[in-house]
């Protein structure tokens, strides 16, 4: 629009300037030039137009989709307010229970609270229940006892009520007789209560007696997984160091095999070519490979899980002396065999 207004300027000039010098000079014509730029301005005046004719188009088109995108964000608008809403009633419910839970844990936490309680008073009624029928059977079993005295005495006092009249001489001899039975009666009840007290002495003895057995046979218990400790951690370090000396074995008869391979001028000349001394191509010739660390790993791996094997086996199902034994035997075969390897070893090396 500003070409436009610019161009339109630019003619409107052009055509005052023209009119003002054939007044002035009274000329008939313009010249050749003003034409052809009369001609430009004008075409680029309808160009112009036409890119207007254009942009109001294409803005007439923006609008609409202006428009458009303005109902869809209202909508969107007012989903998202229902949405809002129902957010809000449900958080307003989530918190309603969540208060709701915890009256109900509160509430749960003293019904377990008051269960528990009544469950030690259940145990506590129980027992004294159960002592309480023990000793009622008790008193049932002195009833029984007292009862059959009690029937023998009035068998004895029916059958003396009958001979009364028969034998009145007999009443002071029968009297004495219920008398030394009442004392005899006293003796044996005094006798009982100090055999029951003697008895539970004798049970109270019995019971420390076994208690330092039993102690005495823990210490042992605990004396002897001390030894199996220190004797299967002795096995295993010999192991280890048989392990040790056997790897060196070979690494000196390798190293004295290599040495007798190799004149001393030649060892001297790869020291030479790799810069440095005899005595770090020695210890280059002595590294151990990947595949020997990796055993040496592996075999390391294997005696710790043999020492907690040991280790275990006592806690584990009795009896275990067996497995023990086996285990035990296991690694002195292996030491055993690793000894005679050594020999050898030595042997060929001297």
């Amino acid at each position: 629009q500003q070409e436009k207004e610019d161009l339109q300027g630019k003619l409107k000039l052009r055509e005052h300037l023209s009119q003002t010098a054939g007044k002035n000079e009274a000329t008939p014509a313009p010249s050749k030039n003003g034409d052809l730029e009369m001609k430009q301005l004008q075409c680029k005046l309808k160009n112009s137009n036409n890119e207007i004719t254009k942009q109001l188009n294409t803005i007439k088109s923006l609008k609409n989709e202006v428009q458009e995108k303005e109902d869809r964000v209202r909508e969107l608008q007012a989903k998202i307010s229902r949405l809002e809403r129902d957010l809000n009633m449900k958080r307003h419910l989530i918190e309603d229970l969540r208060s709701r839970l915890k009256a109900n844990q509160e509430n749960e936490k003293i019904s377990n609270e008051t269960l528990e309680s009544l469950e030690r008073k259940v145990k506590a009624l129980t027992e004294d229940c159960s002592s309480k029928k023990t000793s009622i059977d008790s008193l049932k079993q002195r009833l029984n006892v007292a009862t059959k005295e009690k029937s023998q005495y009035e068998q004895m006092y029916h059958k003396t009520k009958d001979e009364l009249e028969k034998k009145d001489l007999k009443l002071n001899d029968l009297e004495s007789k219920m008398i030394e039975t009442e004392y005899a009666m006293t003796e044996l009840e005094a006798t009982a209560s100090q055999q029951l007290h003697g008895l539970a002495k004798q049970t109270g003895q019995a019971l420390e007696t076994i208690q330092k057995k039993l102690l005495l046979t823990n210490d042992k218990v605990e004396e002897f997984m001390i030894f199996l400790k220190a004797l299967t951690r002795e096995l295993q370090q010999s192991v280890q160091e048989l392990r040790t000396k056997i790897k060196q074995a070979k690494k000196m008869g390798e190293v004295r095999a290599c040495k007798k391979g190799l004149s001393q001028e030649s060892v001297q000349l790869a020291a030479s070519i790799l810069n440095v001394s005899t005595t770090d191509l020695e210890e280059i010739l002595e590294v151990e490979d990947e595949e020997e660390t990796a055993k040496t790993k592996m075999e390391f791996e294997k005696d710790k899980e043999w020492l907690q094997y040991i280790q275990k086996l006592p806690e584990a199902q009795f009896p275990f002396a067996s497995s023990l034994m086996a285990a035990i035997l296991e690694k002195l075969n292996e030491k055993k065999k690793l000894v005679e390897e050594y020999g050898s070893l030595i042997k060929h090396t001297v």
